[in-house]
């Protein structure tokens, strides 16, 4: 499967470094930016903004890269709803987005702006694959015993209230954390984890669904 990142946050492009890509260059072919693979199989292609700090005149969008073939484009958006996503929204209309995934926390304030985002959704006929709740509960570092720090359930009502699916948990997990934080492959290193088996459940739901609607 060949899958292709696209980091568009412009005020923390932090996909280079998750991914332990901060320190790759991109260039130009004739057909427009080369991304960067970021595993050995050549089956990741990322690009970010992030690669272009220095040069803030150069757009990076759908139709700047040269993508090859995939079979999923994934799109790292900023929170919130501003100028990225409606220009998002606008590059990928011709190409027909399966969707958007939206990530809250359970908190009421992080369920509040992904309220709004839904409504962006909705405005610009973008379909909604469903919602993901992260840091949904604690994971203890020496017992595994995941405890609820926050309040839970903010991911789950939302999805009730708005007719749309609901995907799953991701706890908050220090070895997912340090992975992030140091570009390791957490599902190399960590297969045992609860952070592990709720984002394999979770990416089977994305993709079940975005077969659905693909066919």
């Amino acid at each position: 499967m060949q899958v292709g990142i696209l980091d568009v946050d412009l005020c923390g492009p932090s996909t280079p470094r998750m991914l332990n890509a901060q320190d790759q260059e991109v260039h130009q072919c004739d057909s427009g930016w080369v991304p960067v693979f970021v595993d050995q199989d050549k089956s990741i292609a990322l690009m970010s903004i992030g690669f272009l700090l220095e040069k803030q005149d150069d757009a990076v969008f759908v139709t700047d890269v040269t993508w090859g073939e995939l079979d999923f484009l994934i799109v790292d958006t900023p929170p919130g709803t501003s100028d990225e996503h409606i220009s998002t929204v606008e590059a990928l209309r011709p190409y027909k987005p399966l969707g958007a995934i939206l990530v809250t926390t359970p908190q009421a304030v992080s369920v509040g702006d992904v309220r709004r985002e839904l409504t962006f959704c909705k405005k610009t006929g973008l379909r909604i694959l469903g919602i993901v709740e992260n840091m949904s509960g604690f994971v203890c570092p020496h017992c595994s015993e995941c405890t609820n720090l926050f309040s839970k359930g903010g991911g789950q009502e939302l999805a009730d209230h708005a007719g749309v699916p609901f995907l799953g948990c991701v706890p908050l997990d220090p070895q997912l954390s340090q992975s992030v934080e140091e570009g390791r492959d957490f599902l190399q290193e960590f297969p045992k984890s609860l952070a592990f088996s709720a984002l394999a459940s979770i990416a089977q739901n994305i993709l079940t669904r975005a077969s659905s609607c693909s066919s």
